[in-house]
This record gives structure tokens, C-alpha cells and sequence, in this order.
């Protein structure tokens, strides 16, 4: 059995070029495992606190004076490392050290101890023999807070292969949906300059009912029919149209507002006429009982929650209750620890919820929610489309695959 014999954190940088944490463990002083830590930029209120005042700095020396605790633990045991950090910091949404370093310690340990063991980080997360690839769900065109003035107020326009009958298929046509959008929008405005948005999908200038259209129109053109091949999906990320004073979602870049009643119209009306596969935060975070308004509505669509759960178990139990969604987005670092974002998955699971899980806006180049997405027996894997930080979760599904370990793609 493999035991921590060393950790180190340093000072790195995300894809957005702002501060983050790296952590190393080492086992039997050769095996490391590293990971560096993500961020939102669409954050829910109740997610883990990335760091302590904001400062990664103030992370990096509560780990540096507590480093010792975790040395000789097996770094395999996740709920033993977790209770280790609860010993630092006991606060719900990790407020002393940082949800960022619980994040990257869990993740690196259990990196580390697969490598003591010669196998791979999804195999020791899960003995289910029936593991199955989660489908890629990629942002093909971004508004939002991924993008900047003009573009759509939606967030996310996503693309999902769900006809495809490989890994490499289903990557290949988000490749290509991608770039067809690239040709339609060149092609509409000459000017355009290819701009894109945090997580590689295209950010022109249009309102949310052109975009829609066009990623529509990319589909077809190559010949896939919309809710067949090939579905959409859609981050409405409605939290940050949500108005407390006004009561209403107001839609400044559209220029038109919604009360609740006209948001669940305004969102069921997109998911019919573009055949959604896929539908997050359609309302905002509190709103639990128009979401299941939603879900009940559309019963063979992953109405989805992100900063509605925020990957926090008892308020995903507050949803299942409710019946709010039908499905939950798992981000690691919204939770805090892996351990934390296990359990998540599991309460998830036992109330037939399925499980999305996501990248950030602000990543890595560590590709081990690849590895989280298949134990976790995901659905969707939310992890763009292109940008070297993205495609190193698709490259490391292809690698995967070469093992032959994984039996075919997952059943939506």
C-alpha cells in the first residue's frame, strides 16, 4: 500500500491567465500525481470558495503549514484525506484553505496512488465493469459572462453527437459542427474576427434567436438532423439575468425582460423548436419549483442544474425532493473535495438524476474529469470543443479508449 511521503503547492496560472493552484503529492517518494485548479466564471452563490479572500497566495500557506498532516496517509483512501482537511478547515464552503486546494490535494492523491498501482485513474475510482464513454458536449457559439459585449445573453450554445457510435465519432462531429458554424458566421458578417469565447466557442455578434438559428443551420448543413445525429443544448445561465429588486430576468444585450412565468415560456418554446437534448439553469438558482415545472414538461430532456446545485449533496436531496431536475452538472471544485463531488454523484444516482460532468471556464490542461466523467457513469461530458485546455480532455478519452477497458458510449 502506497503512502504520501511528500506535497507541494506552487503559484500557476488558468486559461483566462489568472492565479491558480498546482498541487503535488508524491507516494513512496515516486509517485506524483499533479493537478491545478480550475475556476467559474458563472458562479453559483452556494459553490465552494475558490480561495481565502480571493488570494491563492493565503491557500498556499495554510497547505504549507499543514502539509505534514496528510504525509503518510494511503493516498487511495479519499474520505480519510478528506477528513484530514476538515481537520484545517471546517467551514461548509471551504472558506479557511480554499476549495481549490481540498480540489487539487483529492484529485492529486488519488492521481498519485493509480500510478503506484499501474492502472488508470478512472479504474481506481470505479470496479463497475460496465463503464461506458459520456458523450462530449462542446460550446460551439458563447454569450454570456464567457463572452464579451454583443454577443448573445445566453451563455452557452452546445453541441452533443448523441447519434454516434464511437468516442472518436462523436468528437469528430463536434469538430466539425464547429467549424461549419465558423464558415455560416464568416460567411453572414466578412468582418467577423473569429473571436471566441473562454471555453472555444464561437462569440459574434447576434441576438439569441440568430445564434440558435445558425448553430441550427451548421448542423444541417453537413447533413445531420437536429434531435437524430446530432442534438443541441443550451446554458441559459439564468442566474445572471435574474433581477432580485426587479423580480425579472432582464435580458440587456436582447433588450427585453421576463418575469418567471415568461422565462419557463421562453425556455420550453427554444427546447421544441430546436429539439434540445441538453437545458441548464433555464431558471435561476433558487427557483426550484419552475424548474420542475421544466423537468416535468420535458421528460426526455436533461433539464439540468448547475448553479442551481452547485455539486452540494443537500441541496441536490432539496431538488430530488421537489423533482427540480432530471439531471446535475458535477464540477469537483463547486464541491470542494473529489470525495465531496463522489458522494454528490452517488445521492445523484440513487435518486435516478443523471450526472453531467463539467470543465470550467477557467481550466487546466489536466485532463482527469475525463477519468471523473466515466466513473461517475456521466451522461455528457461538458468540455468544449477547441483551445489546448479543452482538447486535452478529448485526447485523453481517445487515449483511453486504446486500453479498451470502456464498452461503448453512454445511454442518454
Amino acid at each position: 500500500m502506497a503512502r504520501i511521503t511528500s506535497i507541494r503547492g506552487r503559484l500557476l496560472y488558468n486559461s483566462r491567465g489568472n492565479k491558480t493552484i498546482e498541487i503535488d503529492v508524491i507516494s513512496d517518494n515516486t509517485h506524483l500525481g499533479r493537478i491545478c485548479a480550475p475556476s467559474g466564471a458563472s458562479v453559483g452563490k452556494h459553490e465552494a470558495i475558490s480561495f481565502p479572500e480571493n488570494k491563492p497566495e493565503k491557500s498556499l500557506e495554510i497547505l504549507r503549514e499543514n502539509e505534514k498532516k496528510f504525509v503518510g496517509l494511503d493516498p487511495s483512501n479519499l474520505k480519510l484525506i478528506h477528513e484530514t482537511l476538515r481537520t484545517i478547515d471546517s467551514t461548509g464552503n471551504y472558506s479557511k484553505i480554499g476549495g481549490s486546494i481540498a480540489f487539487a490535494i483529492t484529485i492529486a492523491s488519488i492521481d498519485s496512488a493509480a500510478k503506484s498501482v499501474g492502472v488508470p485513474l478512472f479504474r481506481l475510482l470505479s470496479n463497475d465493469s460496465d463503464l461506458r464513454f459520456p458523450f462530449p458536449l462542446g460550446n460551439i457559439l458563447g454569450g454570456g459572462a464567457h463572452a464579451g459585449p454583443g454577443t448573445p445573453d445566453i451563455q452557452e450554445i452546445l453541441v452533443c453527437a448523441n447519434g454516434s457510435k464511437t468516442i472518436r465519432e462523436a468528437i469528430e462531429v463536434n469538430f466539425a459542427v464547429h467549424k461549419e458554424l465558423g464558415k455560416i458566421l464568416a460567411k453572414r458578417e466578412p468582418s467577423f474576427t473569429n473571436g471566441r469565447g473562454d471555453e472555444g466557442g464561437w462569440a459574434p455578434r447576434l441576438k439569441n434567436d440568430e445564434a440558435l438559428e445558425m448553430c441550427a443551420s451548421a448542423c444541417e448543413q453537413l447533413g445531420f438532423t437536429l434531435g437524430k445525429e446530432v442534438s443541441l443544448g443550451v446554458d441559459f445561465a439564468s442566474s445572471t439575468q435574474w433581477n432580485e429588486k426587479k423580480k425579472k430576468y432582464v435580458y440587456e444585450r436582447a433588450g427585453f425582460e421576463n418575469t418567471p412565468e415568461e422565462q419557463i415560456e421562453f425556455a420550453a418554446n427554444i427546447i421544441k423548436k430546436y429539439k434540445l437534448a441538453y437545458a441548464e439553469d433555464a431558471v435561476h438558482e433558487e427557483a426550484f419549483d419552475e424548474m420542475a415545472i421544466l423537468a416535468e414538461k420535458f421528460p426526455n430532456v436533461l433539464i439540468t442544474g448547475d448553479d442551481l446545485l452547485v455539486t452540494n449533496t443537500e441541496i441536490l436531496k432539496r431538488a430530488a425532493r421537489v423533482k427540480a431536475c432530471n439531471a446535475a452538472i458535477l464540477k469537483v471544485n463547486q464541491a470542494g473535495s473529489l470525495y465531496d463531488a463522489l458522494e454528490f454523484a452517488k445521492e445523484a444516482t440513487k435518486n435516478n438524476i443523471k450526472i453531467i460532468t463539467s470543465h470550467r471556464s477557467g481550466e487546466s490542461v489536466d485532463s482527469h474529469i475525463s477519468h471523473i466523467g466515466i466513473a461517475t457513469k456521466s451522461k455528457m461530458l461538458k468540455i468544449g470543443v477547441v483551445g489546448g485546455e479543452r482538447i486535452a480532455k478529448l485526447n485523453e478519452l481517445l487515449r483511453i479508449a486504446e486500453h479498451g477497458l470502456i464498452r461503448g458510449m453512454a445511454e442518454i
